[in-house]
């Protein structure tokens, strides 16, 4: 995983592997999630949260968090922004930036958010930022190790399970 922490002299990068956008692209990425994230309805928690989402054929998506009276309805920045990218026929994606007004700490993924993420395979990049621009990257891999995706529905199973009720 990759970190970027912003400093008074400019933002410093410390890569532990080539990364697949540019330091500029990053930026933009999370730029466009900091701007998704002044659209979000969240009257009860007050609690931000944009997303910008890119697509294998550059496009940028975004998304932001929209709450509902009743709680449970309510709908995350990420998935809001992937369910608008697949409605508009993106399925496969290069990055997702997500945006909060956190200062202190990284923004990450609730645990259904993930798993939401993964859905799209487990080889991109996700960015986890702070509003000063500074970021965190990791893989869907490492923000959700031993994952389940569609391509345990096709494995062998057993097929002669009882019905015991």
């Amino acid at each position: 995983m990759d970190r970027v922490e912003s400093s008074t002299a400019g933002v410093q990068v410390k890569e532990q592997s080539p990364g697949l956008l540019s330091q500029d692209a990053v930026q933009k990425l999370i730029q466009q999630a900091q701007a998704a994230k002044q659209q979000a309805y969240c009257p009860y928690s007050r609690f931000r949260v944009g997303a910008a989402l890119l697509t294998l054929d550059n496009r940028v998506i975004t998304g932001c968090n929209v709450e509902n009276a009743c709680y449970n309805l309510g709908v995350c920045a990420e998935r809001n922004a992937i369910a608008k990218a697949v409605s508009e026929g993106c399925r496969s994606f290069k990055a997702i930036a997500i945006a909060s007004d956190l200062q202190e700490q990284f923004i990450s993924p609730c645990g259904g958010c993930r798993q939401f993420i993964r859905e799209f395979g487990s080889d991109w990049d996700v960015y986890l930022s702070k509003p000063d621009g500074s970021y965190l990257k990791m893989s869907v891999d490492e923000l959700l190790p031993v994952s389940f995706g569609p391509e345990e529905l096709s494995m062998k199973k057993v097929l002669d399970i009882p019905n015991e009720y």
